[in-house]
């Protein structure tokens, strides 16, 4: 007997599970009720009447509105929120308007046949061949979808034990933000000098910026193409192999680089060679990494950093055993802080991986006859 007919057997103990359509059991709403009137957002989700507006794709949270009127409360009463075009599923809990109008609403009709965060987790298992394929997926495709509905206590449990798991990547998440918060905090404030403690010289006196070139001629290989997004490809020359740090030239302006190792670098980027006896390549990493370099956009369209206005940056310049410890202290912060191989980043990926199996094990019903 296989794991999942294993669990199944032990979930339903001869108890049978009914297969309806989707459509049957859920209601489909479009948002047109809660979309943001204005396009303007206040700056920060500082205040009760800063709202989530919700939009398609990674970005999710696209910023916040003061505006009062048409909001969804779900703090009230959840909802799933499904991208029709992406399939992308997720469940709302919190107050919201909506930018998107691929974005739509769905809700059980009956709870007390179909639990609403049972459809949900059900929801994020499934997969459509036509994801991502620009067309409706609710009303072509998902609506007609069979969706495995077990008496409602077997239901409840599988709700609370993918809720717990749930709950506790949520913790450690929040630890991760909190860890972040206090590692800028205390990086700021070891990159913070008193007038007159340390020398402070314009960028151009310690780095050379280089413009990156074209790598399409190259040859696939194990040497990184860094563009202002990050890695690109991997090709077989480099242009540089010296630790530098990788400043964006064009497109977003604060993914910043540290590399040690043989890179090639794309015109969206620069790369930096660094007067190694004035100033530490991390800690003039760490420095660059502090500023708010949108600040200084040039562009009037996509974002542009220009080699003039980033040579005229003022750098401190203390000791280089300052700048080592420096270094050091917070390499160890960054790496409780961001580290994908160890700290709470690597945790959280360990946990993500641990509820994605039990979801999986927890809703594999066997098939209708």
């Amino acid at each position: 007997m296989s794991k999942a007919s294993e669990v199944m057997e032990r979930l339903l103990q001869g108890e049978q599970v009914e297969w309806v359509k989707l459509g049957e059991v859920t209601t489909y709403e479009q948002p047109s009720k809660y979309i943001v009137n204005s396009r303007e957002f206040c700056d920060t989700p500082n205040h009760t009447s800063n709202i989530p507006v919700l939009t398609a794709g990674k970005t999710f949270i696209l910023g916040y509105t003061c505006e009062n009127e048409g909001i969804y409360k779900a703090a009230e009463k959840p909802v799933i929120i499904f991208d029709d075009f992406t399939t992308d599923t997720r469940w709302i809990d919190f107050d919201f308007k909506i930018r998107s109008s691929t974005l739509k609403m769905i809700t059980s009709t009956d709870e007390t046949f179909a639990l609403q965060k049972f459809i949900f987790y059900w929801l994020e298992v499934q997969s459509s061949p036509e994801k991502g394929s620009n067309r409706r997926q609710w009303i072509s495709n998902y609506a007609n979808k069979k969706i495995p509905i077990p008496p409602l206590h077997v239901q409840e449990k599988i709700v609370s034990i993918l809720d717990t798991f749930t709950e506790l990547t949520k913790e450690l998440t929040k630890e991760q933000q909190a860890r972040q918060t206090q590692y800028e905090y205390y990086r700021d404030k070891l990159l913070t000098f008193e007038d007159g403690e340390v020398e402070w010289v314009k960028l151009q006196k310690i780095a050379r910026l280089r413009n990156g070139k074209d790598w399409k001629s190259l040859s696939e290989g194990d040497i990184p193409v860094y563009g202002s997004g990050g890695v690109m490809a991997y090709v077989n020359s480099y242009a540089y192999n010296k630790p530098t740090v990788l400043i964006p030239r064009k497109g977003t302006l604060t993914n910043i680089f540290y590399v040690e190792q043989p890179f090639w670098n794309v015109d969206t980027i620069f790369y930096t060679e660094i007067d190694i006896e004035q100033i530490n390549p991390k800690y003039f990493y760490y420095f660059i990494k502090s500023l708010d370099l949108m600040s200084l956009n040039t562009g009037t369209g996509r974002p542009s950093l220009t080699q003039t206005v980033l040579n005229k940056l003022k750098i401190p310049i203390p000791p280089l055993h300052i700048q080592q410890e420096i270094v050091d202290k917070l390499d160890r912060f960054n790496a409780l802080a961001n580290s994908i191989t160890e700290g709470l980043p690597r945790e959280i990926e360990l946990r993500q991986q641990q509820y994605e199996y039990y979801r999986d094990l927890l809703l594999d019903f066997p098939k209708a006859a």
